[in-house]
This record gives structure tokens, C-alpha cells and sequence, in this order.
């Protein structure tokens, strides 16, 4: 072999250790820049908080966006059992996150993957956990409320504006919000039970919801309307002045579930949307 070729061969074969060596020795910097953050990690108590207030399970699928060096993750399997994936731009945090869920021993159900997350499908999850901006949580609100009703969401400090969040949490000065995707209830449904149909009316901001139902001339308010994931609750009082109490499961345009008055009377009930 010439010279020169040698010497080209050697250098290659140095540079290539190095690039190695460098990424063996990457080390994240607290305020380092990201696509749309810059890295901040969250303290470990927060992040214990934040899976314990979402009550994740062995049976849950925990996504979190902007997974940073995986922290997150990999609590989500190592205590709580559950399968999680982490979503996050910089390759090398990538690498690191894999790393630390290879050396604490849950690399089975923790993974990580080199993506965007406003152009990644996180449809699936059953929780979705995140630390990112105020912007950057309403530019993923619309996304967050399609998923399946009953879907967990904590965000780590920051908000979704108006849509209150069902728990607060504040741990060493640091706050976490964790709110439940609601069921889109929203308008007119024919209410039926015990062979009788009742016109249903129902307004929603969020899991908020109040209602009316249509008895003959009156439009009676519900008492006690409640909606949390798929599953609401109301009450109304009927025209002889009888209570009756609902409590049921919203799939779709359709509500079903069980009834009981303060009568002592009780059965089945269905609900269809207009």
C-alpha cells in the first residue's frame, strides 16, 4: 500500500474512533437547545408524582412527548410495569435514553424513537405524559382531545389555557396537571327508558357539561351532570316530581346504562344521538 493510501486508511480509521468515543461520552447539558425547547429535565419526584397521579398500570401504554433522556419512560416500566414509548427529536438523547433503560433492565418495555411529535401518531397511548411548553401544549390540545375518551394527560408546569385540568398536584414548589380526555357529548339525544322517550339536550366545554330535558312544555336543567373519560352521570326531576338518577357510558352516539329514581324504581336506559 502507498504512503498516502496508509495514511488516508489510518485517519479514517481515527476519525471513526472519535465520532465513537464522542457519542459514548454524550452528556446532556441542563438548558441545552432542542427543535422547539431547550432541555430541562424533570426532578424525579415530580416524575414519580406525575405516573402516580395518572394511577398507571401494568396494562397501560404511557407515550411521553419530548422524552428528553428518558426518565419518564422508564419509571413509567420499571415501578408501574406499564409498556412506554418516548418521543424525542435529538438523536443523541435517543441513544442515551436507550442506554438508561438497557442498564436499569426494562429495555423490553421501554423504547424511544428519533421523531417529531407534532408529526407523530400517539393515538394509541392510554396515558401521555409531557414537559414542554405553554404553546406547544395548545398546539397539541386538538390532537390530545380526539384521542379515546378516558386517555390520562399530565403535563409537568404548564397548562391547557381554559381546559381546567381535573387534578392539581404541587411537589416541592413544582406543579403537575392531569386532566382526562372527555367524551364528545355535545347536542340533542333521545333519551329512552322503561318504554318511555325523553328529548335530551346537553352543552359541553370540556368535561364540563349542564343539560335539559324536554318534559311536555318544560325544559327541566339536569342536576348533578358529570362527565369523566366515557363515563357521565346526570340527574333530573320529572314532571310528578319523582328523581331519577343516570348513570351510564357514552360510546360514540350512543349512551346506555342504568337508572333509578327515588321511587325505588330503576332499570335500564339508552340514549341515541340526534
Amino acid at each position: 500500500m502507498m504512503p498516502y493510501v496508509r495514511f488516508l486508511a489510518a485517519l479514517a480509521a481515527l476519525l471513526l474512533c472519535f465520532n465513537v468515543t464522542a457519542q459514548q461520552k454524550f452528556e446532556p447539558q441542563v438548558g441545552q437547545a432542542g427543535k422547539d425547547v431547550i432541555w430541562v429535565p424533570t426532578p424525579d419526584d415530580v416524575v414519580d408524582r406525575m405516573l402516580t397521579m395518572a394511577q398507571v398500570t401494568p396494562s397501560d401504554f404511557v407515550i411521553d412527548l419530548g422524552s428528553g433522556d428518558g426518565k419518564i419512560a422508564i419509571l413509567a416500566a420499571r415501578k408501574f410495569g406499564a409498556r412506554s414509548l418516548g418521543i424525542e427529536y435529538n438523536p443523541d438523547m435517543v441513544k442515551l435514553s436507550q442506554n438508561n433503560a438497557q442498564a436499569a433492565g426494562v429495555a423490553g418495555k421501554a423504547s424511544f424513537r428519533n421523531a417529531d411529535i407534532f408529526a407523530t401518531d400517539f393515538s394509541q397511548a392510554s396515558v401521555i405524559t409531557m414537559y414542554l411548553l405553554p404553546g406547544l401544549n395548545m398546539k397539541l390540545r386538538p390532537q390530545i382531545l380526539s384521542m379515546r375518551p378516558g386517555t390520562r394527560v399530565v403535563s409537568h408546569s404548564f397548562t391547557m389555557e381554559d381546559w381546567e385540568a381535573d387534578e392539581i398536584s404541587t411537589v416541592d414548589g413544582r406543579r403537575a396537571y392531569f386532566w382526562v380526555v372527555p367524551a364528545n357529548v355535545m347536542g340533542s339525544w333521545t333519551l329512552e327508558s322503561n318504554g318511555q322517550k325523553i328529548d335530551l339536550s346537553l352543552e359541553q366545554t370540556f368535561q364540563k357539561i349542564i343539560g335539559t330535558v324536554a318534559l311536555g312544555a318544560v325544559h327541566g336543567g339536569l342536576r348533578d351532570p358529570k362527565l369523566r373519560g366515557a363515563s357521565i352521570s346526570f340527574a333530573f326531576v320529572d314532571g310528578d316530581g319523582v328523581r331519577r338518577d343516570y348513570t351510564g357510558r357514552v360510546t360514540g352516539t350512543r349512551m346506555e346504562g342504568s337508572f333509578r329514581d327515588d321511587k325505588g324504581e330503576e332499570g335500564r336506559w339508552t340514549a341515541s344521538k340526534k
